[in-house]
């Protein structure tokens, strides 16, 4: 657990969860000595927040009966955004914050009033929000890293497992971070190349804090410096593409379309999709995910992705 702020609050969630609840529980929910936990309850105690204590074998600390803190008020639009906002979470490929989206929405419940739980539980259970399916990362704690190094403008250090060129280690000054097309990047300055570089999170691990700050550029759009790299990058495979649906049915079908995807052409068999990729693999994937048929034309490099890719499918059946 971090800082005692943190774990502060921590401690007042737990009593208020709690009818009674021992030091000893509390020191180890905590994971700190009995001594840090009787500072914690005065510091709760100089906030206004009335804890009891009770001596001996069976004692322990609660909050004063009755007490409850103030509900939390919010406009409808606030409500929504809170809601959505935690569905769209969700759907980021952080599975190792799921947790603390479930801890998030637990913590709301038990201080918003009844209306406005009312209202998120309707917007839970009748609304979703569907992005594309992150890519699984290899360090779990990177994305929190390299935003917290973001924020204090701090250098990072970690390796990249490049499909070409094999595990590198960098460094970079990171000055932020993008979620596009299913994919978490970090953009900043590579000390190892002299120039601004993106690096795919899923490609990532072993993200370590250096001690080293930088100066971040003014007005530096992260996501404009990414669309721009992605939008000059030399494309390796030129695709073409069959779809064998019409524009209309495409867009009420509310198919994802990657930004490399160019315009459609029409055919008479269909939308004729001619575009380029870095990744036969990821475009078989994309492929594949397509609710309507579809005619690989060209390369005959992507028509073997897809084949692996079904059978990959198949031998999961």
């Amino acid at each position: 657990m971090s800082g005692p702020t943190t774990r502060v609050l921590a401690a007042l969630e737990l009593l208020q969860s709690h009818r009674q609840i021992s030091g000893a529980e509390l020191a180890e929910r905590l994971e700190v000595d009995r001594r840090t936990v009787r500072r914690y309850i005065a510091v709760l105690e100089e906030l206004g927040i009335p804890v009891t204590t009770e001596q001996g074998r069976y004692g322990g600390y609660s909050l004063v009966a009755g007490f409850k803190l103030p509900p939390m008020m919010f406009t409808d639009e606030e409500t929504l955004a809170i809601a959505l906002g935690l569905l769209a979470a969700r759907q980021l490929g952080l599975a190792a914050y799921a947790p603390a989206i479930a801890g998030v929405e637990a913590k709301l419940e038990r201080v918003m009033p009844d209306n406005l739980k009312r209202r998120v539980r309707a917007v839970r259970d009748t609304t979703r929000v569907i992005l594309p399916r992150g890519e699984p990362s290899l360090d779990d704690h990177a994305l929190l890293t390299l935003t917290s190094a973001a924020e204090d403008s701090q250098r990072v250090a970690f390796r990249y497992h490049s499909p070409d060129r094999g595990m590198i280690d960098r460094i970079i000054d990171p000055y932020g971070v993008v979620f596009r097309q299913g994919r978490w990047y970090v953009i900043g300055f590579c000390h190892l190349r002299q120039a601004m570089r993106s690096f795919r999170l899923d490609r990532i691990d072993q993200v370590q804090a250096c001690p080293e700050t930088f100066r971040r550029p003014a007005d530096f759009d992260p996501a404009t410096f990414l669309q721009d790299s992605l939008s000059s990058w030399g494309q390796d495979h030129e695709v073409s593409v069959l779809l064998h649906t019409d524009r209309r049915t495409l867009s009420a079908l509310g198919i994802f379309i990657p930004e490399c995807s160019g315009q459609f052409e029409a055919h008479e068999d269909g939308l004729l999709m001619n575009t380029y990729t870095d990744s036969l693999e990821w475009f078989a994937w994309w492929l594949s995910q397509l609710p309507v048929r579809f005619t690989i034309l060209a390369p005959e490099g992507l028509k073997e992705a897809l084949r692996r890719h079904a059978q990959t499918l198949l031998a999961a059946c």
